[in-house]
């Protein structure tokens, strides 16, 4: 083990699907799993951090956030319910049901608006500070894998290689509206843009970039694509893609797929994190790999960089390319301390 990277205690007790940092204090972290458990985590209170608090759910948890501070998340999951957490208290409220599971759920603090993402290919759009307001519903093309937020701009990548960006403006104004309507509240909504994957095969994650300039993806066959909000072609003709999370074994190359993706807040270079349990370091304007880290014991299913870009969250589990029956004590959390320099891009470090 590094000395600059350290394993939390009480970790869950099954498969890792979330990792989240506070968007306000660099050391309280969320964790979501498929033991239905939601954790709060102080990761510098002691050696190997600390457990707040633990919050137990009906169903496997598929995503966390926080919300408007430190003692508000919300949570999704197989129960199809989006939930508002008071991480004081416990006390848990549904804030909306889908009729599926609930893949991602995202919080903007700009427009105050919650967003979640279910396998029944609809959205719904919260305003969580207003108890009386209905979620507005969006009908989607196909079920949403990943979603992602910039302060203006919602990412939502989906089945058949579809991608709809959305302008959270025009979603705060369609939910506002929305008061007096009555469930399901369906709201037709034109996307800002609409776009086709830039890989061939399907999206696992997306992630998007901290100066709201656009954003990267990741699939299941070893790539990660790189692209722009701006609809200019001088803009859209610096997209690329490239391979990753691929290794030689015997003579022939393994691929495995990018299952997380996160931003550095400061310094906007990009983690990424496999099936072949790799972490690695991007600077995705220079089109060059950072450095990369020593082999995790499992597969790599969440990564989260502190709000002061001092930390890196890594939720490690097995994933279905490690072919493991027995997967008890497999699950960790760890928590890597970055030097100044270790996520700067070349720019950065001039």
């Amino acid at each position: 083990m590094s000395s600059n990277q350290f394993e939390l205690s009480q970790p869950p007790s099954d498969a890792i699907s979330a990792v989240k940092f506070s968007p306000n204090t660099s050391t309280r972290l969320l964790v979501s799993s498929w033991d239905k458990n939601v954790y709060l985590y102080d990761t510098h209170a002691e050696p190997g951090g600390k457990l707040i608090q633990k919050f137990e759910h009906r169903a496997p948890v598929l995503d966390v956030t926080f919300g408007k501070d430190d003692n508000e998340a919300f949570s999704c999951g197989l129960d199809w319910d989006v939930r508002r957490i008071d991480l004081t208290t416990g006390e848990q409220t549904v804030l909306s049901s889908h009729k599926g599971g609930v893949k991602s759920v995202v919080y903007n603090p700009e427009t105050s608006l919650l967003i979640s993402g279910s396998w029944d290919s609809t959205l719904h759009v919260h305003i969580p500070s207003n108890p009386t307001n209905m979620p507005a519903t969006i009908r989607l093309p196909g079920k949403p894998f990943s979603l992602s937020l910039t302060a203006t701009k919602l990412v939502v990548a989906m089945a058949s290689r579809a991608v709809h960006i959305y302008d959270l403006k025009a979603l705060q104004m369609l939910t506002s509206q929305s008061e007096a309507a009555q469930p399901p509240n369906l709201v037709e909504v034109e996307p800002w843009q609409r776009r086709e994957s830039s890989m061939k095969f399907m999206t696992r994650a997306v992630a998007c970039m901290p100066n709201d300039a656009g954003y990267a993806s990741s699939s299941i066959e070893g790539r990660v694509a790189v692209e722009w909000f701006d609809p200019s072609q001088t803009s859209q003709a610096r997209k690329y893609a490239f391979k990753c999370h691929r290794q030689a074994v015997d003579g022939v190359d393994v691929i495995y797929p990018v299952n997380a993706l996160a931003f550095h807040p400061v310094h906007g270079t990009f983690a990424s994190g496999g099936g072949d349990g790799v972490v690695a370091l991007w600077d995705g304007i220079a089109k060059r790999r950072i450095r990369q880290y020593q082999r995790f014991p499992a597969s790599v299913a969440s990564l989260s960089f502190s709000c002061d870009g001092k930390h890196l969250a890594i939720g490690v589990s097995p994933g279905f390319e490690d072919g493991k029956e027995d997967i008890e004590g497999v699950m960790k959390v760890f928590v890597r301390e970055l030097s100044d320099s270790e996520a700067k891009g070349k720019a950065a470090k001039g």
